[in-house]
């Protein structure tokens, strides 16, 4: 081949490759597929009567001054279908362990030297909600793990993309989006026939400035619990019991006190 020819070659190679990629990018997303592939998460995480994984998460506030800002903090979680929980969460503002054997919710902060405990009988899926929305304590990704995971996570979901693959951590994994009014997150979900979520990412649309809320988790296990303590809470030595809806309760979140009202996703 002549070098006139070879050059030729290369241009005409580039140019389709070029053309591939712009048609890849302007095809329509894969709605369907994201949902299947949530909806096989879901089930998979469903359909395990325990689990445990570690976790990183990153929480943005904006200042007044319209200057973002991230709190990091790390973690586990300890899961025994249908009515034992225990997560754990450390970072630079926070120091919280929640223990739940069925019966009653236990949160301890080690930085306030508290606790707080309230009669919670039925299930994990219970308890979340009535935590949440009794005190506003935030627990990482338990979305995830509710039975109804599927249900809830795809409730107001507007829009549902399949965007490709990535890789999280070494590990391969689809990458899906979704949009609601108020939201936009993406989920990244372990490819093969443990199809667990590596990294969740919220983006709040009705802040200024859109913090992110991010969760990369890893270490997955799918054991029993040998350990019967595992769910249980005993209060430190010097601890204080203070009231669920008390004041005290601000020392048991992740970003320091005096953060702008609205800025915390």
């Amino acid at each position: 081949m002549t070098p006139t020819k070879s050059l030729h070659a290369i241009i005409a190679a580039t140019a389709l490759a070029a053309a591939s990629v712009a048609t890849a990018l302007a095809s329509p997303a894969h709605a369907d597929d994201a949902a299947q592939i949530l909806k096989s998460m879901a089930n998979y995480l469903g359909s395990q009567k325990t689990l445990s994984a570690s976790f990183d998460s990153d929480i943005e506030v904006i200042t007044p001054e319209l200057e973002k800002i991230q709190f990091a903090s790390s973690g586990q979680l300890k899961l025994s279908r249908p009515d034992k929980l225990r997560v754990t969460r450390t970072g630079g503002y926070a120091d919280v362990e929640l223990v739940y054997d069925g019966q009653t919710i236990s949160i301890y902060g080690r930085n306030a030297k508290s606790y707080v405990q309230a009669n919670a009988p039925g299930g994990v899926d219970q308890m979340i909600d009535a935590i949440q929305e009794r005190s506003g304590v935030g627990l990482p990704g338990t979305d995830l793990l509710l039975s109804d995971a599927y249900d809830v996570l795809m409730a107001n979901v507007a829009v549902s993309q399949h965007i490709g693959q990535g890789v999280i951590d070494g590990v391969e994994c689809e990458h899906l989006a979704f949009r609601t009014a108020d939201t936009d997150w993406q989920i990244w979900v372990e490819t093969g026939d443990k199809p667990v979520p590596r990294k969740y990412v919220i983006t709040s649309k009705t802040v200024a400035g859109a913090p992110q809320y991010t969760l990369r988790l890893k270490d997955w296990k799918t054991d029993a619990f040998a350990d019967a303590d595992t769910f249980v809470f005993k209060p430190p030595v010097g601890a204080t019991k203070v009231d669920l809806d008390s004041a005290a309760m601000a020392e048991f979140d992740e970003i320091p006190p005096g953060t702008p009202s609205g800025a915390k996703q």
